[in-house]
Order: C-alpha cells, then structure tokens, then sequence
C-alpha cells in the first residue's frame, strides 16, 4: 500500500480481529463498578536479579514510588466533558458508523470507550439535545494553567471541567487540537500557582521504569507501575503514528494522563491500549514526550498545528524493489508520484527516486520520512538524499505548509506478454492506453491477468495501467518485452513496475519468473 506524505491520510496494515485496540477516553455514567480484591502482591528481589557491576546503583533504588508519586500526582487532573449529540453533525456521522455492523477499529474505540450507543442508557430511546458525558485525563505543564489530553477526550466538547487532585474544580478552554497526533491543549484561567510537571528530555529506554497517573474507570488519581516494553509502535492511527509501548495497567479514562519516569518527567501521553477484552491486558499505547512538546508548542502558539510539505506519494522500500533499483539495502522512501507544483517536482524529484536521507539523517521508510518532515515547519530548507537512476545525489529545497484537507475494455492474444525466448513471463495481456477508453495516453492498460501468474501475485489487476517498466516509460507491447528482456539479462531477479490504478499509482516489484 501507499503512504501519502504529509497528507491527511495514511494506509497502514489492517488491526485484525478479534484484535481490539481502544482509545482509552471514557463515558460517564457507566453503572456499579464491582472491584474486586488483590490476593496481594509479591515483592521481587531486585538485588538477586542483577549483575555486580550493578549490585552499587540496584543498591540505591527505591522500594517502592510513593516518593514519586507524591511529588508529581498534584499536577494530573480528571477531565470532564459533555457533548451534545443532536447539535454536533459531525458526531451523528460518527454514531451513524457506530451504528453499522462493519466497524473499523477506531469505530470500535468510539463505539465501546467514546459514546453510548445509539439506545441510549440501558436501551431507552434516545432525547433530543442529548448530552453526552465523556472522561479522560490530562496534566498541567505550565503553572499558569495550560494542560495537555488527548484530542479524542474533548473533541466536539460543548464544556469541559478538570478536577485536580485535592478534589478541586476548575471550567477550562480547548485552546487547540491536532487530531493527526490525538493531542489537545487546554487552559483553566484565574491562577498561577498550578502543580506542573515537565516532558522528558530523553527517549526512554526499553526496560525503563513507567508510572502512570489517571482517571481510569472515573476513579481519579489511580497510580499503576511497569516498563517500557517496546518505542516506535505503528498501530493504525494516522501517518504520525510512533508510539512508546508501556505495560503499566492503564484501562476507559487514562487517556491523556501522563506516563512519568523515575525523575517525575512525563515520557509519554496515555492514548489507547490493545485490548481482546475491553480491559487492560499490560499492552498500552503512549505519544512520546518528544511529538507531544512539538505539538503542544503549537497549539499554545497559534492554536494549531502546521507542518512541512514535500508534495510526494510514497511507500517503503521492499527487497524486491530495493533488487530490482540495484539498492545495495532495502531502505528508504520510494517516490511513487510527485504532485504537480509541489516542493519536491520543483525540485526535480521524480517518480522511481528513493528518498534515503534527510538532512543527513538516514530514513528508514516511507513512515520514517513522513513523521520526519512533519516536525519541520514550512519554509524550512531540508536537504533530501536520493537515489536517482541508478546514483546518489542531493536535493535541496523549501517545504511548503501541509494543505489542512487532502483532500479496461477488451482482449487480444496478440497483446500479451509471451514467454518468449529471453523474455520473462508476467501473466499479463496488455494494450497501448491510448486504444482503450478513458485510460489517457500514457503507458499499457492491463486487459486480462493470469491469476498464477506473478503479476497478479503481486495484486495487479485488470484495468491498471502500467507507466514504466524498469525505470523506462513503456507505451506498446514491445516496450514491455524489450525492458523485462534488459532486467533478465543485467542479472535482476525482479523488474520494477509503475502502476497506476483507481486510487493511486504505486511501484510494484514483479519477480522474473
């Protein structure tokens, strides 16, 4: 599939079910919660765990997060909103998925951790101007009343109210959202002397100490404990997606609360758990401290968030592609089309470039090059490695400011790709685009797919139309033979197609059977 760059949607790998991911925003109102008891806990020897060398600093930790908790537990609030359903169109659209019995895994968050059900409380009907309450969590960061929770918390909020600690009760504002990230910023007016804690400066390490403080469930100020178990999690969310992995039980209501490490410095924003149940399982979801200050900045600056442009459709750089290009590894950003007037065409970069570097630092995939340009403001001067036709170079340019919306006919044998001597067999019957009806000018229209063929393995289909073949523009049959013959004979053991379909145009790396 196909990343768009700095665009308002990503394609990424399907959430199967009965895998659920949850947003952890919760629904007010939610009936007797039974709690049931600990057998207790069991305390493990740290000192019998670890090597001598560390037996010093093993010596020195805590027993326990008491003296932590206490420090930063005053600047996490609850975070109460209400959203009126019937004067919110935007939400009766999103009811209206929830309604549907195919459900994406996000309809899946809404439906189960957002809203109630369109019967309403124990399936009486639902009343005009219907106000629904939501929970969350959130945490002051400035003394002066600026807090941070997720943009899902307190989307489409007619009020929202924050309770601290003491049990204290406070109106605040949105002040901005940015719902590519699933951050907000809210501001509670008339003090300045507000508990705040700060972001860390430091990317956690896997195996590092996490506390999380939150409203879970409506129980506020609930303190749970675990670890970093895995950074960089792509879990569907948007093209931004780089979550820090956390075991810390965090269940309906932690989202937007703050995970701290040791030093009382929030590394992350609770945002969704992985969940077969509805419950926590210890697979939790955190916004890192690092897109969460760049944002919030933002937000407090101008109440949005702006983010570089490069103008290029892409996809990550698989084996097959990384083959067939002479790529000595499979890295990078391959440019599938660049948009007209855009940063990059201006540029010079072209369809079949693989974007390897920015500003000297290596890109590792399409995800990787897009999170990458999105933390760089427009009209920042970037300069991009590129692998173009065969060499390296470096492109240097201006980004642009990323838009707010991003927004077969007939058969014949004698245009088929025959196994001819020398010639590798794709399982594909083509025809010029310009005899085929509403395909336009360039390329070959693929009019018939052999289904076990490695064509069709690789999910071309009838009506696709090819562009290139190798990196050359192809406009006949024997433009197709002549290049597939040229890949075979320099020793590729794939050739790497240009297709354009209904959505989008796409690199395809098609093995040379």
């Amino acid at each position: 599939m196909n990343d768009r760059v700095n665009s308002d949607t990503t394609t990424t790998g399907k959430i199967l079910r009965p895998r659920r991911l949850a947003l952890l925003g919760t629904v007010a109102a939610l009936g007797v919660a039974v709690l049931a008891g600990s057998p207790g806990f069991t305390q493990f020897g740290v000192t019998s765990l670890v090597s001598p060398a560390h037996a010093a600093e093993s010596a020195t930790t805590p027993p326990g997060f008491a003296d932590l908790v206490a420090k930063v537990k005053p600047a996490v609030i609850s975070v109460r909103v209400k959203i009126d359903r019937d004067n919110d169109k935007n939400a009766m659209l999103q009811q209206n998925r929830m309604d549907s019995d195919e459900d994406s895994p996000f309809d899946q968050f809404s439906r189960q951790f957002g809203f109630r059900g369109p019967g309403g409380m124990n399936g009486m009907p639902r009343q005009r101007h219907q106000m629904v309450t939501g929970e969350g969590s959130g945490f002051f960061i400035s003394a002066d009343g600026y807090a941070v929770t997720n943009n899902h918390v307190v989307d489409h909020a007619e009020s929202v109210q924050v309770t601290m600690d003491d049990g204290t009760t406070y109106t605040a504002k949105v002040v901005g959202t940015d719902p590519k990230t699933d951050l907000a910023l809210i501001k509670v007016d008339g003090k300045k002397d507000f508990p705040s804690v700060k972001f860390a400066e430091q990317k956690p390490r896997i195996g590092d100490w996490v506390v999380a403080v939150g409203n879970p469930f409506g129980l506020g100020g609930t303190v749970t404990a675990g670890i970093v178990s895995a950074s960089g999690r792509d879990i569907g969310n948007g093209p931004y997606d780089d979550f820090i992995q956390i075991d810390a039980p965090i269940n309906k209501g932690n989202s937007g609360g703050p995970a701290f490490d040791m030093n009382g410095n929030v590394i992350g924003v609770n945002t969704a758990i992985f969940s077969p149940s509805g419950g926590s399982v210890g697979i939790g979801f955190d916004i890192p401290a690092t897109t969460a200050k760049l944002v919030v900045a933002q937000l407090k600056d101008k109440g949005a968030v702006t983010r570089g442009w490069l103008g290029v459709q892409v996809q990550p750089v698989t084996a097959d592609i990384a083959d067939s290009l002479g790529l000595k590894e499979a890295r990078g950003a391959i440019v599938d089309n660049p948009q007209d007037g855009s940063p990059a065409a201006k540029a010079g970069i072209e369809a079949g470039d693989v974007i390897t570097g920015v500003n000297g630092t290596a890109i590792k995939d399409s995800r990787d090059l897009a999170r990458t340009i999105a933390t760089l403001a427009p009209g920042t001067s970037v300069k991009l490695d590129v692998f173009h036709k065969g060499g390296s170079k470096t492109v240097t340019l201006t980004l642009g400011e990323l838009p707010k919306e991003r927004q077969a006919n007939g058969k014949s044998d004698e245009g088929k790709v025959q196994p001819d001597k020398g010639t590798p067999r794709l399982g594909l019957s083509l025809a010029p685009a310009g005899e085929v009806q509403g395909a336009g000018q360039k390329g070959v229209v693929v009019t018939e797919v052999d289904p076990q063929g490695p064509a069709a393995q690789r999910g071309i289909q009838t009506g696709d139309v090819i562009l290139n073949v190798g990196g050359k523009p192809v406009a006949n049959v024997g433009d197709v033979r002549a290049e597939l013959a040229q890949a075979k004979s320099s020793g590729k053991n794939s050739v790497l197609l240009q297709v354009k379909g209904a959505e989008a145009t796409r690199f395809v790396a098609v093995p040379l059977a």
